[in-house]
């Protein structure tokens, strides 16, 4: 909850305050969240970790980029990498289950960490979006 609300906190401000102000406040949030918690780091100027991706996350990952390339975040091929967790994760309801989740836009991690892709900017959607493509990759 702590992360949410520091989220809309910066965001609300972010919109009001000059671009070099925006880098200031990133980095002082980047300070305040710290770095503990496993993920790989989203981007040096967002100063969050994204939730871990891995083998017991393969159906969130699919619908998450169901979800991305839905609302057009991603193309290419988003939908094959996407096709191919299917593929894997078939008849596994608790896969099944995380997809569900993920083509709502909730990235859940592995490491326990949950993400709302609604919550975020578009230029901070397809950041979260590439990041999930190139972790999904991994898997297939």
């Amino acid at each position: 909850m702590r992360f949410r609300t520091a989220l809309i906190s910066i965001a609300l401000v972010a919109a009001s305050v000059s671009a070099s102000a925006q880098s200031d406040l990133l980095g002082k949030f980047k300070d305040q969240m710290g770095s503990s918690g496993s993920g790989s780091a989203l981007g040096e100027n967002l100063g969050f970790k994204m939730p871990a991706i891995g083998s017991s996350t393969m159906g969130n990952a699919a619908g998450v980029l169901q979800y991305c390339v839905k609302n057009n975040y991603l193309g290419g091929d988003a939908a094959s990498v996407k096709d191919k967790l299917m593929a894997k994760i078939t008849g596994q309801k608790q896969q099944e289950t995380g997809f569900a989740s993920g083509a709502k836009g909730l990235l859940k991690g592995g490491d326990g960490k949950t993400l709302n892709l609604k919550m975020l900017s578009s230029k901070v959607k397809e950041k979260a979006c590439d990041y999930v493509l190139k972790n999904a990759s991994s898997l297939v």
